[in-house]
């Protein structure tokens, strides 16, 4: 019955208009913000627990391509600390999402060679989905491929805060306290279990049209390139993955200094 009423916001597929070129670097970290299950799904007259349905759809088919692509590691905004806010039968169906998550899609998680891991205070949820977490993190574990960082029950301040107190913890108990740097810190955030030079992403995308952070890696993409798009994240597809590098390619990364081109001029 539903397909006799149109789409009340009805998308129309935005065009890529950012030449992607594989022959050009590959963001080595990829995070995304996914943003819009919910306004998917009541665009198409349906509960939102369908939107999160097909995001879950989505996210198979962005960690394959993102796999195939080169990137190293792909960090997926799954929960966060203040989505608990949201009705407990929405949260509900978050909760179970990722059991139904991992039990069809690990096997190609192993063939794709990805391996998986969950960041967040993973403590807090419900038993049944930190043994989904625990056993896909099992299965995957001997993978040497992408890794598919999922940021499950986090915020990043509630990280960074969490981290600035193991650390005082720590050096409470030496009798010459050292310096703190900045390198003490970041082994410490929820992105500690990575190389040094994989833990900050290279770029950030968030879609469904919003242009804001929500308490994301505040740390971590300090210098990362931002990439917003109004597709809803079931409507992101791997077309538009592309698009987004192909901005990045395009972008001239300087880190607060100069580009050669400019020091010489």
């Amino acid at each position: 019955m539903l397909r006799f009423f149109p789409q009340k916001d009805k998308y129309i597929k935005e065009a890529a208009v950012h030449p992607f070129d594989a022959t050009l670097p590959i963001p080595m970290h990829i995070a995304i913000i996914m943003d819009g299950n919910g306004r998917w799904a009541q665009n198409r007259r349906l509960p939102r627990v369908a939107g999160h349905k097909e995001g879950m759809e989505t996210v198979k088919k962005i960690t394959t391509h993102a796999s195939r692509l080169g990137v190293k590691v792909l960090t997926l905004y799954a929960f966060s600390t203040e989505n608990w806010k949201r009705p407990n039968d929405e949260v509900d169906y978050l909760m179970q999402l990722p059991v139904d998550f991992f039990d069809t899609f690990v096997p190609e998680l192993i063939k794709e060679n990805v391996k998986v891991h969950v960041m967040g205070f993973t403590e807090s949820l419900p038993a049944h989905t930190q043994e989904a977490v625990r056993r896909a993190i099992e299965q995957t574990k001997d993978n040497t491929g992408m890794v598919l960082n999922f940021a499950l029950n986090y915020g990043s301040r509630a990280e960074m805060l969490q981290a600035i107190q193991s650390l005082y913890q720590e050096m409470a108990l030496e009798n010459e306290p050292s310096e703190i740097t900045e390198e003490m810190i970041d082994q410490r955030l929820m992105t500690g279990f990575l190389p040094a030079k994989l833990r900050n992403p290279e770029l950030v995308i968030r879609t469904s049209g919003e242009e804001r952070i929500s308490n994301f890696l505040l740390w971590q993409i300090a210098y990362s390139e931002l990439f917003f798009t109004k597709a809803l994240w079931p409507d992101f597809d791997p077309a538009l993955l592309e698009d987004a590098i192909g901005s990045f390619q395009q972008r001239n990364r300087r880190f607060g200094g100069l580009a050669q081109k400019e020091e010489e001029e």
